[in-house]
């Protein structure tokens, strides 16, 4: 059997700046496809041949012989070619649309797109990354240009290029990304709504005023003085760019009109309509070269103008570089060199901004058109460069027919698609929705700098209220009080934990579990000090310190304060699956997968286990619980029991049967009704019970169990090795249907009530056994039932009547003194758990 490790799908663009849905569709294409002779290439224009089968003569070699490497190079070619004409067609309508939106020439869009294509695709660390003007950096340059006019934001733009390339060669590229991601989306979506703002009155025949507030307050008045021809021309736009995509939904050949870009389709749509009325509409109006503006030495004040620098640096610089790790999760290529990326948008820069174009920046979701179009190699995005120059030069005749309604249509759309759900649901998922709105809505009021300045500070205040919170529990427990603080422990939860510490009636015995990763002066003084009241009040208290280290620190030196107990810090990887942490691409290799485990456990856990271990060696086991339970990997026993080394002698199988002894008058074979003559459970108890003295003996059954499943299908085949074990489960078959044991209030399966049905079944199959009725009946064997939940996580216990199981979660009236579980009987019942406060 081979196992297929398709991979996850491919994420969405990380940059919301140009979210051309259509493109996605279009170009979607496998990162690898095979070849006709059997071969495969990824991205990076690697490829491998596959190798001929055995006994096959190898390949003639020679004049007249086909060479593998060739023809491999001649696809990577073709690829990047057709990748660069996609990308081509979906750059023009977005550039020229952007300049709109800044306020720029709309030539400049042409220059930014040319120049980012061709100096980042030779120059930059992502080889299949497109850079050119984005939506994201469309308020920025629209505020400069109002500020100080199109020259001087050209020579901001050269001056930030220069700060990029000096970042880049300092090899600082990644410290950008430890911006917060809710801040850089939420700056996005504040960027895109403005964006939308702004473009809606272009759509409604008007101009667009200098601020999102003003735009507000101008919509009415704009909605009320509508040109109808320019505003059907953009909702005409908008109709085709959101439909587009689902054509290919549509039968046959109909279905490949979804292969052409959605953006440039609903810009070519409304010209053509508007050509054919002869609509007397508003078109774009491209200056003619000749009268290009380029930079002028930069004027105004000196902090204003280092902060616009600094600002165009640090948003191009963040929105680049989050695109370039965005798209190495795309492909199997080369990994991008973050500092020679910024390296590259910085010569861009430098470049766009003397040409007099607009800031260059990678654009993430152009970059996902041109990996999933098949791109190789850099080559794609530097030729994508070269079609917008030579267009630029001859199509301008083309570029005037467009309506300017249209344009506009189309970045507001890019604005809406900026306010990403995907994004917020994310942000949602870690708790930083707050810091996301705060932003979005501080950048769309204040501008982006102030807006993003605002979101960092509500970003920090919110980590170090976390950092700070403190959850402190009390519960009352049987024989005591149990007081568990989690989060880290400062002057500033001292008030919290000291509220409920003194809420605990004097004269019980008290665990203070310290579950902490910081423990400051205050917080410490505070936890003796009132450890030393309570004790002389006739109280006990006992330290937990989990992770073994604050309260070994602080006492250290104080021989006169008790020692603490000291246990292992948890760690996330002793009980998640390989799956959730081992990443892995391609095939699945059981092999490593478990060598991995191998090394996690030596690297992170051999070294907090090792003192148990060895002092059991030094001693031999002394385990408390001889724990049968099913064969089913979903089961740990030590997991569901917080038990470690030497705790558990654990017997494992399919269905976790006990089979009768052979001196039972009901068993009808020579060693159990179902063990088809397998002594080895026997020798498992025997051993358990009689040599290492086990004091319990605990039978565990669980949801979904395959054994039950099993059990439950008239068609099990009894002939087969399955079958003849399983004949072990047939006598809980019979007490399903008289007695079934239940979870009250819970709705089971079948194949649940037969699985908890078994588990008090297999008890009474235990006490068939000699050695184990005998320490029975002595009173110092205790038989306990467990039912595990697995998609609960929930562990229910058999009661003595042997027919209800009941949660743990409460008290039940075996949980003090011994004797059987379903049938014994037990004594002493504690009294129920008390929850006194939880913070």
């Amino acid at each position: 059997m081979t196992i297929h490790d398709h991979g996850p799908p491919n994420p969405p663009p990380a940059g919301g700046d140009e979210t051309e849905r259509s493109a996605h569709a279009a170009t979607a294409a496998p990162a690898a496809a095979p070849s006709p002779n059997g071969s495969s290439a990824d991205h990076s224009g690697r490829a491998e041949a596959a190798a001929p089968p055995s006994g096959t003569p190898a390949p003639a070699s020679g004049p007249g012989a086909a060479n593998p490497a060739t023809a491999r190079s001649a696809r990577g070619r073709f690829a990047d070619l057709s990748a660069s004409l996609v990308v081509f067609l979906i750059a023009i309508p977005l550039s020229l649309g952007i300049a709109l939106a800044t306020g720029a020439p709309l030539q400049a869009g042409l220059v930014a797109a040319a120049v980012g294509g061709i100096v980042v695709g030779l120059l930059g660390g992502a080889p299949l990354q497109v850079s050119g003007p984005a939506a994201g950096l469309t308020v920025i340059i629209a505020d400069l240009i109002n500020t100080y006019g199109w020259r001087v934001t050209c020579a901001i733009t050269i001056l930030a290029g220069l700060i990029q390339i000096g970042l880049g060669m300092l090899r600082v590229a990644r410290g950008a990304l430890a911006v917060s991601p809710a801040i850089v989306h939420g700056m996005l979506a504040g960027i895109g709504a403005t964006i939308a703002l702004a473009q809606l009155h272009v759509v409604l025949g008007g101009s667009p005023e200098s601020s999102a507030l003003v735009n507000i307050a101008a919509l009415p008045g704009q909605l009320t003085g509508q040109q109808p021809a320019s505003t059907t021309f953009g909702l005409l736009t908008v109709l085709v760019l959101l439909t587009w995509p689902r054509l290919s939904r549509l039968p046959g050949r109909w279905s490949l009109l979804a292969q052409a870009p959605g953006a440039l389709m609903a810009v070519l749509v409304a010209t053509l309509v508007a050509g054919v009325t002869g609509s007397d509409v508003p078109r774009v109006d491209i200056p003619s070269w000749s009268a290009h503006a380029f930079p002028s030495a930069p004027e105004g004040p000196v902090l204003g103008l280092i902060a616009a620098v600094l600002t165009l640096t640090v948003v191009a610089s963040v929105e680049s570089l989050l695109s370039a790790v965005a798209v190495d999760k795309m492909h199997s290529g080369p990994r991008a060199n973050l500092d020679r990326e910024l390296v590259g948008q910085g010569v861009a820069n430098v470049v766009s901004g003397s040409l007099g174009g607009l800031a260059v920046t990678g654009v993430a979701v152009r970059s996902t058109a041109n990996v999933r179009s098949g791109a190789r190699t850099r080559a794609s995005a530097t030729m994508h460069g070269v079609w917008v120059l030579l267009f630029s030069a001859v199509g301008v005749a083309l570029l005037e027919r467009i309506p300017l309604s249209s344009l506009g249509a189309l970045v507001m759309v890019v604005g809406i698609q900026m306010v990403n759900r995907v994004h917020m649901r994310h942000v949602h998922r870690h708790r930083e929705f707050p810091t996301y709105l705060v932003t979005a809505v501080a950048v769309l009021f204040t501008g982006v700098l102030e807006g993003v300045a605002i979101g960092i500070a509500v970003a920090v205040l919110t980590a170090l209220r976390r950092l700070a919170h403190t959850r402190v529990e009390v519960r009352r427990e049987a024989g005591g009080v149990r007081v568990r603080a989690h989060g880290s422990l400062t002057f500033l939860a001292v008030p919290r934990l000291s509220g409920a510490l003194n809420q605990i009636p004097d004269g019980m015995p008290v665990v203070l579990e310290l579950d902490v990763d910081f423990l400051d002066h205050a917080a410490f003084e505070a936890v003796q000090s009132w450890r030393s009241g309570y004790t002389d009040r006739g109280g006990t208290v006992e330290i937990e310190d989990v992770h073994g280290c604050w309260g070994r620190r602080a006492t250290e030196d104080d021989a006169t304060i008790p020692p603490l107990r000291v246990g292992p810090a948890p760690s996330p990887r002793w009980f998640a699956p390989w799956s959730s942490w081992q990443r892995r691409q391609g095939q699945v290799c059981a092999e490593a997968a478990l060598l991995d485990g191998v090394r996690e456990f030596r690297r992170s856990t051999a070294e907090h286990v090792q003192p148990y271990l060895a002092r059991l060696a030094a001693e031999g086991q002394r385990p408390a619980q001889l724990f049968i339970t099913c064969a089913d990997s979903r089961i740990v026993p030590n997991q569901i029991t917080s038990s470690g080394p030497g705790d558990l002698f654990t017997v494992r199988n399919i269905g976790n049967l006990v089979p009768r002894t052979a001196d039972d008058a009901s068993v009808d074979g020579a060693f159990g009704a179902g063990a088809g003559g397998d002594t080895s459970v026997a020798a498992a108890l025997e051993y358990a019970v009689d040599v290492l003295r086990v004091p319990a003996i605990t039978v565990c059954g669980h949801s979904g169990c395959g054994a039950m499943q099993a059990l439950l299908d008239p068609g099990l085949d009894r002939a087969t090795g399955l079958g003849r074990w399983l004949r072990g489960g047939e006598p809980s078959l019979s007490r399903m249907a008289s007695r079934p044991a239940v979870i009250e209030g819970v709705e089971s399966s079948s194949a649940d009530l037969l699985s908890m049905t078994n588990v008090a079944q297999q008890l009474d199959n235990l006490m068939t056994h000699p050695s184990v009725r005998r320490r029975v009946e002595e009173g110092s064997l205790q038989l306990i039932g467990l039912f595990f939940d697995v998609k609960a996580a929930a562990i229910y216990r058999l009661d003595a009547s042997g027919r209800r199981f009941v949660d743990l979660a409460e008290p039940s009236e075996s949980d003090a003194g011994s004797g059987t579980e379903a049938g014994a009987g037990a004594s002493g019942a504690p009294d129920a758990p008390e929850k006194v406060e939880v913070r």
